[in-house]
């Protein structure tokens, strides 16, 4: 078979391998069936009359069928191949006239491209489906195409469409992880200094007024941002389904809350509704359901000038599934929950319906209003997919819109849903602790600027480095106690610095929290692989830096508010009742069980993490279910506290499997 090497996805049927195998009318059979014997490549003959004109076509296989036929060989090896045109014609029921002979023949020309000509040929009836195929060329160059040799290109194009689309998709992937660090490095100055300048007491309230505005536009725009990013994601494949167990009932109360301001400035009612059937405690991807509920019920605000926007929430027992396998009893059956959207605003024509969840396609309304991306409605039916159920909508022109859906959820109990302490505003730390060293690694200026201020101000030791080399050597002369680092830096980037520091036994016990602007989960995991110990987002909240620098270090702040609402009493008695029992259960562990689970957290190894625990006896399933928890959300410090919590002892228990 001839070679087809230099294919390209512009490729026609002139660059393929073909033959100039034509014969005379008059030409006697027998020096056909030599040619064709001599020449095993030729797909068949061409047959031409006066002028050199292509009057038929047999293919090779044919020819020889032919001969087989009784008397064949009598019949055609000494008469002209005219015969057997004639009679190939007066088979297929033609006249043979020039014209129906050569309309036997697929003819096409040399620049019709390969896909196009292999659709064409393959509509041809069976018994000439792959019949070869003349190209007509220019100046009367007609050359005979073997059907086979078509096909095989159709497969090599096909190969380098997948490899140039797989090319494009790493195109596509490396200008959007580029596209997210440059686009939130500088959101992440915008946000992180207004944060910093309202912590200033000094500030008039216009002032604060102000920096309120700053902070809520740079939220709009990282919200655009992260809209487009994920509808790029969802195009990858690359969301990924996070199930949890939550309050539904204060999610439901948190979303009123947030929206009843928008509402009330356009002094619309806005009513929540939530049937009695419906759970308060489920398990699903709370943060897509979240988003869903804050797209439908803000656009149903945006686009109602007048009346009211209601929230239904409904649930139906009768549709839970039965209990799996050896899990008889469990309480997380499948449950039904069905949300309803309802709004008195313009509504929509069937038209615009249609293209509703189009992403960047916006309905009239939208495009006259000036807001959003038309990606807000096309993520959310993503979501919606993804939790098992299906957007539909309904509107009446002048009336109103109602966006209904429904999604499987698992029941939970109160036990399952963690309890988050309030949270208090940090003013810096508690007297009588050491004076802790942090290095901050960032090749943007406003970056380091933006934590060394926050950091200072709140009695922090700091030093900087602008890249990750400047920050290894840093790191050995410093000794930090933890190291913020960012992970795209020139000269040397976060990955291979980590690397470097966690190589010393003195980098083992040097915290390093990532700082990164990629919107990605798998570099997330690369990050962790490099050796780093947590992941923030940037642009990321004083907040949760705070909280991620005590858990590491055990710092312990001073807030402005010591009477502010606290857990009480109980609830923190039943969260130190529930870390004791861990520990018990961890306590009734072989040792070399413990062991092995050290090891595979030390290494940030989930997948081992999540293997060891299916080998814990049904008696020890709080320690099964919180360890699992734990490796799912790599939160691979935790599960090292825990083992360092209980004291070692000798092998006491054999696991039964």
């Amino acid at each position: 078979m001839e070679k087809l090497d230099n294919l390209t996805l512009n490729s026609t049927l002139a660059d393929l391998p073909s033959h100039e195998c034509k014969v005379d009318l008059k030409t006697v059979g027998q020096v056909v069936a030599k040619a064709l014997q001599r020449q095993p490549e030729l797909p068949g003959i061409m047959i031409t009359a006066n002028n050199n004109k292509i009057v038929g076509m047999i293919s090779r296989a044919r020819f020889f069928e032919w001969l087989s036929r009784p008397y064949g060989s009598e019949l055609f090896l000494k008469r002209p191949i005219e015969v057997m045109l004639n009679m190939m014609g007066e088979e297929f029921k033609a006249i043979p006239d020039v014209e129906i002979r050569l309309a036997k023949c697929l003819v096409l020309l040399a620049d019709c491209p390969i896909d196009k000509a292999v659709e064409i040929a393959l509509q041809r009836p069976p018994s000439l489906a792959y019949e070869p195929i003349v190209i007509a060329g220019e100046n009367s160059q007609w050359r005979l195409l073997d059907m086979q040799v078509l096909l095989l290109a159709k497969s090599q194009l096909f190969a380098l469409a997948k490899e140039s689309a797989d090319a494009a998709n790493r195109a596509k992937s490396e200008f959007l992880a580029n596209m997210s660090h440059e686009l939130r490095t500088p959101l992440n100055a915008i946000l992180g200094f207004s944060q910093v300048m309202k912590r200033s007491s000094s500030l008039s309230a216009e002032q604060q007024q102000y920096l309120g505005i700053i902070n809520s536009a740079g939220e709009h725009l990282l919200e655009l941002i992260n809209d487009v990013l994920e509808m790029s994601k969802i195009e990858a494949c690359r969301t990924t389904f996070y199930q949890r167990s939550f309050d539904l009932y204060r999610l439901l109360d948190n979303l009123h809350e947030m929206l009843q301001l928008k509402a009330s400035s356009k002094n619309l009612q806005l009513i929540f509704e939530r049937a009695s059937d419906v759970p308060q405690y489920v398990q699903t991807d709370e943060r897509k359901l979240r988003q869903v509920l804050i797209n439908l019920v803000g656009n149903a605000i945006k686009f109602t000038e007048k009346g009211s926007v209601t929230l239904r929430v409904m649930g139906n027992r009768s549709l839970h599934s039965q209990a799996e396998p050896g899990n008889e009893g469990n309480e997380k059956d499948n449950y039904q929950l069905f949300f309803e959207i309802e709004d008195t605003g313009l509504g929509m024509f069937t038209a615009e319906i249609e293209q509703l969840f189009a992403a960047f396609v916006q309905t009239e309304t939208g495009r006259k209003s000036g807001q959003g991306t038309g990606l807000g409605l096309a993520i959310s039916q993503k979501y919606v997919q993804m939790m098992g159920g299906e957007i539909q909508v309904k509107s009446t022109p002048g009336e109103g819109s109602i966006f209904s859906f429904d999604i499987l959820v698992k029941l939970t109990q109160s036990s399952d849903i963690s309890h988050l302490q309030a949270t208090r505003k940090v003013i810096g730390l508690a007297p009588n602790q050491p004076q802790y060293r942090i290095l901050v690694v960032d090749d943007s200026w406003e970056s380091r600027l933006l934590l060394v201020r926050l950091l200072t101000s709140l009695g922090f030791v700091v030093r900087e480095a602008e890249n990750g080399l400047q920050g290894f050597h840093l790191w050995s002369s410093f000794s930090p106690h933890l190291i913020f680092m960012d992970m795209h830096m020139p000269v040397m980037n976060g990955y291979e610095s980590t690397k470097q520091i966690k190589a010393h036994f003195k980098g083992q016990e040097t915290t390093i929290i990532a700082l990164t602007a990629s919107a990605f989960e798998e570099e997330r995991k690369a990050i962790l692989s490099a050796g780093c110990d947590e992941v923030i987002s940037k642009p990321f909240r004083q907040e949760v830096l705070l909280e991620k620098i005590a858990a590491r270090l055990g710092v312990q702040y001073l807030y402005e508010d010591s009477a502010v609402q606290e857990q009480d009493e109980a609830t923190q008695d039943e969260l130190n009742a529930s870390e004791r029992s861990l520990d018990f259960h961890l306590s009734q562990m072989p040792v070399e069980w413990v062991e092995k689970l050290n090891k595979a957290a030390l290494k940030c190894r989930e997948r081992d993490i999540i293997q060891l625990c299916e080998q814990i006896p049904k008696t020890h399933a709080p320690l099964a279910k919180t360890l699992t928890n734990w490796a799912n959300d790599f939160l691979f410090d935790k599960i090292i506290d825990l083992i360092q919590a209980v004291p070692a002892k000798q092998p006491a228990l054999i696991l039964k499997t």
